[in-house]
């Protein structure tokens, strides 16, 4: 069963249930190895809450961490640029984010999710650490800012992807990559997966987005870095590749865009 090495780009360890539903993070990791998930990228969504997460990981050299502030969250805390750029120099620390805009839940943050987003971009540029991207309800300011303010110099994923191919195109074109979760999994998700199979294998991710958006057959349930398995055959299946090979590729993938020796 664990011959494979699979990587999950995405979780959020810190937002997982250790009140009853894992005992540890220990256990949460235990678990995904057993399944063939040998490496976790866990993604800050405030900089207030980064020590925390680095310090419930900091035992482990199988997780590495971003540090950034998620577009849901602009207005949780005040923006501390110097903050960020002191986060983003620690060595655990592979990519900048998750940061990018959601008009979706809160469009009236608008103006100050730009900004803080901008701001990232150039975080990320300074310190040569790709960005991680969450996007919603906003693909034409995503990407039009990504390409204004340089982003093709750092590089980057659109993160838990379920935009359409013309985005997904634009973001290619600027040397990004695609992550896809297991939404991809889910019934009414035809349209993700005519694009999934269109984006080269060079520049897929794979990811479970936990404690959110479980796949089949976990659907409804919390999600965990263990379930990136079933995406991962999934996804496999859907570019005519083995598993064992879409593992390696997407692997590979983490390293070259994470820059992370395995």
């Amino acid at each position: 069963m664990n011959d494979l090495f699979i990587i999950d780009s995405h979780c959020h360890l810190d937002a997982l249930d250790y009140e009853t539903r894992h005992k540890n993070v220990d256990e949460v990791i235990e678990n995904a190895k057993k399944r063939g998930v040998q490496h976790i990228l866990s993604v800050c969504t405030t900089l207030g809450r980064f020590e925390a997460m680095k310090q419930l990981t900091a035992h482990r050299n199988d997780v590495s961490l971003s540090c950034g502030v998620h577009p849901l969250n602009v207005e949780e805390e005040p923006f501390d640029y110097e903050k960020l750029w002191q986060y983003a120099q620690d060595p655990k620390v592979v990519a900048i984010g998750e940061t990018g805009l959601d008009y979706h839940y809160t469009p009236e943050t608008k103006a100050l999710q730009q900004q803080l987003f901008a701001q990232q971009i150039e975080v990320a540029n300074k310190v040569n650490k790709p960005l991680i991207i969450h996007t919603r309800s906003a693909r034409q300011d995503t990407m039009d800012m990504l390409e204004q303010h340089g982003a093709e110099k750092c590089g980057g994923v659109l993160h838990c992807f379920t935009e359409d191919y013309a985005m997904a195109k634009r973001a290619l074109d600027i040397g990004f990559y695609i992550s896809i979760s297991g939404i991809i999994t889910f019934r009414n998700a035809e349209e993700l997966r005519d694009v999934a199979r269109k984006i080269p294998l060079d520049r897929l991710l794979i990811e479970t987005d936990s404690p959110y958006l479980a796949p089949i057959p976990y659907r409804g349930k919390p999600n965990q870095p263990a379930y990136v398995r079933e995406t991962c055959e999934y996804v496999a299946t859907l570019k005519g590749v083995s598993t064992e090979e879409f593992a390696r590729i997407t692997t590979q993938n983490v390293q070259n865009l994470f820059k992370i020796n395995l």
